[in-house]
């Protein structure tokens, strides 16, 4: 007869470690734990939308029984939470495009990715009930369904099918725009303003390639490169969870000011996540981590379905944490724009040249919040690669209508062109948008336009290049905007009256702009 084990007479270290176990085992299955997919389908966007939702699913479930159980959840855990909370909106959004993935399949692959996408949109709704549960306290009786295995086994075994679809799949990467800023219906409407009285910029021209930048500083790793397919140096930042990119900016940033950067991508396909993002964080500490009071926008770089810009803030009384819908998977392909403008609480963000995000009470605290930081996430290392260049920041960016018309001038280093050249870039056509409304609200007003270069290059072509610069602003003036040409005139003053140090970027910044003056 075997003889029975009395507690009272195990050691106490065991008794404590198996009370541990059972207490665990109580919170952390409470539910039956939803069986991750052994196999994929061969399609690709399927693929990825049933390991994405299933990374999600394995975020959360470890919080699984927490709240029966009464376990309270620290900051890191809450952040958590918010996060997966966010993707499942994302991914949640990106269904309908799965679903009708479904039809181009075969009768045998429609069965097995079927199975498949049920079970991951029952590990989402599993996943999105949690944590509105434990961070809202929002009860819900309905309780996720258990799994039928032996359907997905009997799907398991079509290798052949499998490798047909993946080769398939290899070619259904979006279709690159060659240029994607030529619809001047567009740009004559675009309302971004950048402000005018510069506080940082960066361009990396100081910078030896392979060095980190100098005006710069993270806790991660990153590199000046020059790019074959793009001018001028570029810095790319490494992806990594809480691996933060801060700009070195002397003081904090006032209450109404702009952000401008490009961006240039390279190896994003199908496969990218869908939490591939550059976050742009606005934070009351200039540290690594982020501190109580912070938003941020996050820029999706993912291929296989529509994923939303995602906005955060950290409100204790109005938080925003969703996703905006914005299709930007093309534009992040051809190298964008990206601009900001903060007017104390309100924030805008526009891509290239279409305005994706304009919330009026976003910036909570406008008079802490004032710290710019980058962070990239979810790239696929060494596959996936993203740089910033030209990143400017300056205080203002409101109304230059009132100081041309109260003044009679205004000087701007906002209006933008290729490299050398007298070609207007896009993002620039707020500001020439805001001059023709001065022009058509007086009629009698008459404009002389004037063109200023920095100091590279010599002294003639530098003279030329700033008479065509003023010239291609008046022309812009005329045949976007319908102003009389009659009203406009042109000069160049080349490098000659510089306002700032032309051996610096911040200084040749300064001295790129173009002046209206009343006549």
């Amino acid at each position: 007869m075997k003889a029975l084990i009395s507690i009272n007479s195990l050691p106490k270290v065991t008794v404590a470690l198996l009370f541990m176990f059972l207490f665990s085992t109580n919170i952390e299955a409470q539910t039956k734990r939803i069986k991750r997919p052994s196999s994929r389908v061969g399609a690709t966007n399927i693929d990825n939308f049933v390991r994405e939702s299933f990374d999600i699913y394995d975020k959360v479930y470890k919080y699984d029984g927490y709240a029966k159980a009464g376990t309270p959840l620290d900051d890191d855990d809450i952040d958590v939470l918010e996060e997966a909370l966010a993707e499942v909106t994302v991914l949640t959004e990106s269904t309908p495009n799965i679903l009708s993935d479904l039809d181009g399949l075969s009768m045998l692959k429609k069965g097995k990715a079927t199975l498949q996408v049920n079970k991951a949109q029952k590990a989402l709704r599993y996943s999105m009930k949690t944590a509105k549960e434990l961070l809202f306290g929002e009860k819900s009786d309905d309780e996720v369904e258990e799994d039928d295995d032996d359907d997905e086994e009997e799907m398991e075994d079509d290798e052949e099918v499998e490798d047909d679809a993946n080769n398939q799949n290899e070619d259904n990467a979006i279709e690159v725009d060659e240029n994607i800023s030529d619809n001047l219906e567009v740009i004559s409407k675009f309302d971004f303003v950048p402000g005018d009285k510069l506080i940082y910029f960066d361009d990396f021209s100081q910078d030896f390639v392979g060095d980190f930048p100098s005006k710069w500083n993270t806790n991660g790793s990153g590199e000046v490169v020059k790019l074959s397919k793009a001018e001028g140096n570029w810095f790319q930042m490494k992806s990594g969870y809480n691996i933060m990119y801060i700009p070195l900016v002397a003081n904090k940033l006032p209450e109404e000011y702009t952000i401008e950067f490009d961006l240039f991508t390279e190896g994003l396909d199908n496969k990218t996540s869908s939490n591939a993002l550059l976050m742009v964080t606005i934070d009351d500490n200039n540290g690594f981590k982020n501190g109580r009071d912070y938003a941020y926008a996050a820029i999706p770089f993912g291929q296989y379905g529509a994923f939303g810009i995602r906005v955060r803030n950290m409100d204790p009384t109005n938080r925003i944490n969703n996703s905006i819908t914005a299709d930007i998977r093309k534009a992040v392909l051809n190298s964008p724009h990206v601009s900001i403008a903060v007017n104390k609480k309100r924030f805008r963000l526009w891509v290239n040249e279409t305005k994706y995000i304009d919330i009026p009470q976003f910036i909570y605290n406008p008079e802490k919040i004032g710290f710019l930081k980058f962070n990239l996430e979810g790239l696929r290392d060494g596959q996936d690669r993203v740089f910033i260049g030209n990143l400017k920041i300056a205080e203002g960016g409101l109304d230059l209508r009132r100081q041309l018309m109260a003044e009679g001038r205004v000087s701007t280093n906002g209006i933008l062109f290729d490299s050398g050249k007298a070609n207007i870039k896009p993002q620039s056509y707020g500001i020439i948008r805001q001059i023709s409304q001065v022009l058509m609200q007086d009629g009698s007003m008459k404009l002389n336009i004037i063109g200023h270069t920095d100091a590279d290059g010599t002294d003639d072509a530098n003279l030329k290049l700033s008479k065509s610069r003023a010239e291609a602003v008046k022309q812009a003036l005329i045949e976007v905007y319908k102003i009389s040409g009659d009203r406009l005139t042109t000069e160049g003053k080349g490098e000659s009256k510089p306002v700032g140090d032309n051996s610096t970027a911040d200084g040749k910044a300064q001295n790129r702009r173009v002046e209206f003056v009343k006549q």
